[in-house]
């Protein structure tokens, strides 16, 4: 099972909003101290908020911040919101299927078990779980400075 770097980043993104609930921070700041693309993180963002995971203000002061407690935002429910396509094989969707032997065989079942698997672990997890390790995370995320122009 792989992740896409969409699931990945707002995984990231809600990480460091849980870490600042208090905050309303740019997404360009997000974007620096987690090391993505300012313009993916816009569309993740615009995607947490259709899901209710984040609110966004607009203006000087906006930002995003977290929108739930992080002890509500249940993992698996997330990924299975950001994943477009758990299809892990072909003959997982029936419209596309051409495998010759999936009439026959065992493989399709194996992989499903595991994805559903996967899932049940990230079921029993949440936001504020991953957060556990506070005193360690908010050192490595914490604000830098803009560098000034020296022309």
């Amino acid at each position: 099972m792989r992740l896409t770097r969409f699931t990945d980043n707002a995984l990231r993104c809600l990480l460091l909003l849980g870490l600042e609930p208090e905050r309303c921070i740019p997404v360009r700041e997000i974007a620096d101290r987690m090391n993505m693309s300012y313009e993916h993180l816009v569309k993740i963002v615009h995607r947490l908020s259709e899901f209710g995971y984040v609110d966004t203000v607009r203006g000087r002061h906006g930002g995003v911040r977290i929108a739930k407690p992080a002890v509500d935002i249940v993992l698996g429910a997330l990924v299975r919101q950001t994943e477009e396509n758990l299809t892990l094989v072909e003959c997982f969707d029936p419209e596309h299927n051409r495998c010759p032997i999936s009439s026959a065989c065992l493989l399709a079942g194996t992989l499903d078990e595991a994805l559903q698997a996967f899932l049940a672990v990230l079921d029993r997890h949440t936001l504020a779980d991953m957060l556990q390790p506070r005193e360690q995370l908010v050192p490595l995320l914490a604000r830098r400075e803009p560098v000034a122009n020296s022309a």
